[in-house]
């Protein structure tokens, strides 16, 4: 992990996670001059709120369908022939 995959998945999703958080602060003694700055800016965004402590959920297609036909589709489309059959 380098703190500017940590910086990039956070600002893309919005989330960073607290063991991402972990990370950078055992890390931060070991910063060069322009890491250390990506640092503070990512501190900023966590404290205007663009950035939120969390955790992610993985955004793949098969996961997706998976939660689509046993969450989804159960209280949708699908209620009405399951009742009739």
């Amino acid at each position: 992990m380098t703190l500017g995959e940590v910086f990039l998945d956070s600002i893309t999703t919005g989330v960073i996670t607290t063991d991402e958080v972990d990370w950078v602060t055992r890390h931060q003694s070991s910063f060069s001059r322009a890491e250390e700055a990506v640092a503070i800016r990512l501190g900023r965004l966590i404290d205007e709120g663009s950035v939120n402590l969390g955790c992610r959920i993985p955004s793949r297609l098969l996961q997706h369908k998976q939660v689509t036909n046993d969450w989804i589709e159960p209280l949708g489309r699908r209620r009405h022939q399951l009742a009739v059959a």
